[in-house]
């Protein structure tokens, strides 16, 4: 009955579309009150979940990532991947997919990454004969690579929700597959650019591709500071997400110059409302946590899925399924936060490396972003492009069939995620 409570309120409050920090909350008082446990016990479990030190990261991501939006360093990213690759068949689409992993790797968010690169990308595409539907199906996949390549505050979730995982460890293990995502994107995007005879981008003279690559070097060197500071340990990542805000700041209001500083007070109102979100969000899910443990539901579902099989791809598969699926219905960081203690216990008893299901977990939920009926990047990119929901989804099954084929091959293809984190840390 208390489970029946706890999870039923839940998924109650999620029909009528309450908002997802409320329903959290909500739903592990209503389960603590019909136990007997006192309101009070549920609000110090909400001070708790913010508490962490490793948290204090997550503001300056955000204002780092908000600033160099602002900033204008999506256009500079979008001319240096132009000299890069836009040259080929399909160009813009290519230069799409590489501008995303780039700027994935400041902003660590997908939604950002959509609406930066996808407010200028989207309208330019379509205006040099490449169909709506395709232009947004780029933008919005591609920037899945934002909640895998470093730096991504959701890592710094997943770290604290695993009970303190390395930050360093997790950053590492997410360069190889958002690279190797982003060349498999521009694989396919490359065939279909080809099958409906897209055009070629124009050669760049070497005068004007040596300006843009000076411009757009203090930009790409936001998220390579806050790398090398954190696998190196001249920062934990707390100091380098500091450290990158402060750069960010100079770069944008003092080198490119493109927004006036008093601009810089949007970039505050901005990151403060995304970030009362976030921690609301973490708050509300420390008190669920703390009832769903109290409750033994942990225990009770890794019991079940090693009683259904022992087999570790079956139970792998079934994962990847639940996730997928609670992607679609919930927001990234309260399923990172509910999740990981559940599933944890499960992915150690088969044997796979808690590094290693970070990212595939990053990755799952990130597809979540682009799927109905709660896919905000999907929103986001049929927003910018005047398009419906159902027309879109009609055309993004073979990018969805991709991103399938790369999240099993994540699974099951440890060297993927592991190879840089061993090769660094031993």
């Amino acid at each position: 009955m208390e489970i029946g409570i706890l999870l039923g309120t839940l998924f109650l409050f999620l029909i009528i579309r309450l908002p997802i920090a409320f329903a959290l909350g909500l739903s592990a008082t209503s389960a603590a009150l019909y136990m007997g446990i006192p309101a009070l016990v549920i609000a110090q479990k909400m001070v708790e979940g913010v508490k962490s030190f490793s948290l204090m990261a997550i503001p300056f991501f955000i204002i780092a990532g908000e600033i160099m939006g602002q900033g204008g360093i999506s256009k500079r990213l979008i001319d240096f991947s132009n000299v890069l690759v836009g040259r080929v068949r399909g160009g813009l689409a290519m230069v799409n997919i590489l501008s995303s992993m780039f700027f994935g790797g400041i902003s660590g968010s997908a939604v950002a990454d959509t609406s930066s690169i996808g407010t200028i990308m989207i309208p330019m595409m379509e205006k040099e004969g490449y169909d709506k539907d395709y232009a947004v199906n780029v933008t919005i996949t591609s920037s899945t690579q934002g909640v895998i390549i470093p730096p991504s505050h959701n890592m710094i979730i997943y770290s604290v929700a695993a009970g303190g995982l390395s930050v360093g460890k997790l950053f590492l293990a997410g360069i190889l597959p958002g690279i190797l995502l982003g060349l498999t994107l521009m694989a396919l995007s490359y065939y279909i650019a080809v099958k409906r005879n897209y055009p070629k981008g124009e050669k760049i003279p070497w005068k004007t591709a040596k300006q843009i690559i000076k411009e757009s070097f203090f930009g790409l060197m936001t998220a390579v500071i806050i790398m090398v500071g954190v696998v190196t340990g001249i920062f934990t990542a707390t100091e380098s997400a500091a450290v990158a805000a402060i750069y960010a700041f100079v770069i944008t209001y003092f080198v490119y110059r493109d927004v006036p500083l008093k601009n810089f007070v949007v970039v505050l109102r901005n990151s403060l409302k995304t970030l009362s979100m976030v921690m609301a969000v973490i708050a509300t899910s420390s008190a669920f946590g703390y009832m769903m443990a109290i409750l033994k539901v942990p225990q009770l579902i890794t019991n079940y899925l090693l009683d259904f099989s022992d087999n570790k791809f079956i139970i792998l598969i079934l994962i990847n399924i639940l996730l997928l699926v609670l992607g679609m219905v919930m927001d990234m960081a309260p399923l990172i936060l509910i999740t990981t203690p559940i599933l944890l216990p499960v992915i150690m008893k088969v044997g796979m490396d808690p590094i290693q299901f970070g990212i595939v977990m990053m990755l799952n939920l990130g597809i979540g972003l682009l799927t109905p009926p709660v896919g905000s990047v999907l929103f986001v990119g049929c927003s910018i492009a005047n398009i419906s929901i159902e027309q879109l989804t009609k055309t993004l099954k073979p990018f969805y069939l991709m991103l399938f084929l790369f999240l099993i091959a994540l699974t099951f293809i440890p060297q993927i995620t592991l190879f840089l984190p061993k090769l660094i840390f031993g």
